[in-house]
């Protein structure tokens, strides 16, 4: 290695030492680079924006969410109250008791509600020491005069007394209507204000053959639901009770497979029990044989008596503004817009519901209601 070349090395050596500290980004050129989401210093205000109501969403969602659990949570407390007897229908002077609604039927029923004229001339409702009797006319057909071309004479009563929050209500009931056609009801509502002031239905059902299902509804205006936490043997339906909603349908629920028709017929029929009170509303069903002691010997205590068939409970549902007025009715309507709809008719029954009303008459011989006494009791 010649001496210039040890030079040479040297002299690049030294230069490679001598370079200095490579050079610093410059402010402008920070401001060329691209900007990380995460650097909220260099956000706009439409970011922030967008950023605040993301936080806001969320937040919403949260207490929404924590409010919703709560709810579904949350369960009246149904504490013990002593009732004591307000009324009680029953014997020869049961009917006494109510007024016979006659004119337009509001469920397009092919149906006449006579008066208590009428039915008496018919014998569709009679009393006895022992139970009271609504029926179906079995006499008129679509021949006679009158006839039953436009409907067959039916009845349905409203108490005259009217009830509100703080009533139990315990019906006996020996039997019910069954029949092609009919659309049997024992329920109370204030007719003169519904839906507004509410309805309570505790035996329905339509086109029954046999045995089936009883039906226990409310129907309401707006601000009523019941898909909340609620104790009950029955199964639920629906949980909507406003009127506007489900085509009427309301919340309803059904008892037993032989809750109605008859199953209930054949075991003697039983008892309905339902406590309407600030917490909710209690609906119990009770065959013959199982009737509490409490209820036989005129003490009834709710309290004791284990889970309702239906509950409907005040968590998302303001009773005591719902439920006003309350007047015991009792009806067997004909065909209408739930019986008489062909699809549902046709579940059970053959051909038309307006031709089996009106010319098949001894078709309705078992189409009646027996009740036994009606008590009404008020807690202290």
């Amino acid at each position: 290695m010649s001496f210039n070349t040890i030079g040479g090395m040297a002299d690049r050596t030294k230069n490679a030492f001598n370079m200095g500290p490579p050079p610093a980004y410059k402010v402008e050129d920070e401001d060329t680079l691209a900007p990380r989401w995460y650097d909220a210093k260099r956000w706009g205000k439409k970011v922030w924006i967008a950023v605040a109501a993301i936080i806001a969403i969320v937040i919403i969602i949260i207490v929404v969410g924590v409010v919703e659990g709560e709810k579904k949570n949350k369960y009246p407390d149904y504490s013990k109250l002593s009732y004591s007897l307000t009324d009680t229908i029953a014997g020869t002077s049961f009917f006494d008791e109510f007024d016979y609604y006659t004119g337009y039927d509001s469920s397009d029923g092919f149906v006449h509600y006579v008066d208590s004229t009428v039915a008496a001339q018919y014998n569709l409702t009679y009393a006895s020491s022992s139970s009271a009797v609504l029926r179906v006319d079995t006499s008129v057909t679509a021949d006679t005069v009158p006839n039953a071309s436009t409907g067959r004479f039916s009845v349905r009563i409203t108490s005259k007394k009217q009830y509100g929050v703080g009533s139990l209500f315990v019906f006996d009931v020996v039997h019910t209507p069954i029949g092609c056609g009919t659309w049997p009801a024992l329920w109370l509502s204030d007719p003169a204000n519904w839906p507004t002031n509410g309805e309570i239905d505790l035996m329905e059902n339509v086109n029954v053959v046999s045995s089936k299902a009883n039906q226990m509804t409310l129907h309401t205006t707006s601000g009523c639901s019941m898909g909340v936490k609620r104790k009950e043997t029955g199964k639920q339906l629906t949980t909507s009770c406003v009127n506007t909603t489900d085509s009427n349908a309301g919340c309803g629920v059904t008892g037993s497979s032989t809750s109605f028709g008859d199953g209930f017929n054949n075991a003697g029929g039983g008892s309905m029990a339902m406590e309407l009170r600030t917490e909710g509303i209690r609906i119990w069903q009770f065959t013959r044989s199982s009737i509490p002691s409490d209820i036989t010997s005129g003490t009834p205590d709710p309290s004791s008596w284990g889970e309702a068939t239906a509950d409907f409970p005040n968590t998302d549902c303001n009773i005591g503004n719902h439920f006003r007025n309350q007047s015991i009715i009792a009806n067997i309507d004909l065909c209408g817009s739930w019986a008489g709809t062909a699809s549902v008719y046709a579940e059970s029954c053959s051909g038309t519901c307006e031709d089996q009303v009106a010319n098949n008459a001894t078709a309705f011989t078992d189409a009646f209601w027996e009740f036994g006494t009606f008590s009404v009791y008020s807690a202290s």
